[in-house]
């Protein structure tokens, strides 16, 4: 039987936590860099330190964070507290190649959407221009920009410190000749009439930057990416109704080329990403 890092982490944590609660240690997490994100029961409280041990030494992780709320605000802000682990928290996460330089602590960082990024990386090329509108410290672009290499992404981001990531990264992943960024609320800061595809990463009153998207294709010709989170019931055809409401206003058509699951977002809900080509009538 193979002995995994959990069963080594459950067993190393048997000689200090009652078998009644022992059962409570969480088997999954996510790794970000050398930085580790738990949830764990308020249960175990006491045993927070012991806990944060034994996963930093078996998972060979600097710091251990206890994810306590979810993502907040409108920047989309970890809840986490440090529960063992040095309080440098700032770290450089690899991924197909990619370095990710990020703080847990402040920015977040989804693992379940790694299938996604790695689709984003080969599906432009050299002769696309680009706008991702919620870029974030780089999660679809630099992808695409070091695999598809398109003449030029630009890159908006809204958060400061997300913002002052995406620059490092720039720079850690060798793209400066590929990538702009630019801060600021991309409803204002996007360039009009440019863009062969447009990324919409965003989860959540999406529909309020759809518009700006179209804005940004030439001639407003191309395609969208677009996130959001729906009931699965309503996939792919109230999405698709979305979208088409906003191409009617601006004299576009809009049709669905392809679609994908993303992840589970709570039960019966779904992150969805909708690939639309959009043309002029």
């Amino acid at each position: 039987m193979t002995n995994t890092p959990f069963k080594q982490i459950k067993k190393h944590l048997s000689e200090d936590i009652p078998e009644d609660l022992i059962k409570k240690i969480p088997d999954k997490w996510e790794k970000i860099g050398d930085v580790l994100i738990l949830t764990i029961s308020k249960d175990l409280k006491k045993y927070y330190k012991t806990i944060g041990k034994a996963y930093s030494e078996i998972l060979n992780c600097k710091t251990v964070l206890n994810d306590i709320g979810g993502i907040k605000g409108e920047y989309r802000k970890p809840n986490v507290k440090r529960i063992y682990g040095t309080d440098e928290t700032e770290t450089v996460h690899k991924e197909n190649g990619i370095k990710f330089k990020i703080d847990p602590k402040k920015i977040m960082f989804s693992s379940g959407n790694m299938d996604e990024r790695l689709r984003m990386a080969k599906i432009s090329n050299n002769n696309e221009i680009v706008v991702d509108l919620f870029a974030g410290i780089g999660y679809f672009t630099l992808p695409m920009a070091v695999y598809s290499k398109p003449k030029k992404i630009i890159a908006c981001e809204k958060n400061p410190t997300a913002y002052k990531y995406l620059c490092e990264n720039i720079v850690l992943n060798n793209v400066v000749d590929i990538v702009e960024p630019l801060k600021g609320d991309n409803r204002i800061t996007a360039p009009k009439n440019i863009a062969n595809r447009v990324i919409v990463g965003y989860i959540g009153e999406t529909n309020k930057f759809i518009s700006t998207a179209f804005d940004c294709l030439k001639n407003r010709t191309g395609i969208i990416h677009f996130h959001d989170k729906f009931p699965e019931k309503d996939v792919p055809k109230i999405p698709l109704n979305n979208i088409q409401k906003i191409a009617d206003e601006k004299n576009n058509t809009a049709k669905l080329l392809k679609f994908k699951h993303v992840k589970s977002y709570a039960p019966g809900i779904g992150h969805y990403v909708f690939d639309i080509g959009i043309e002029k009538i």
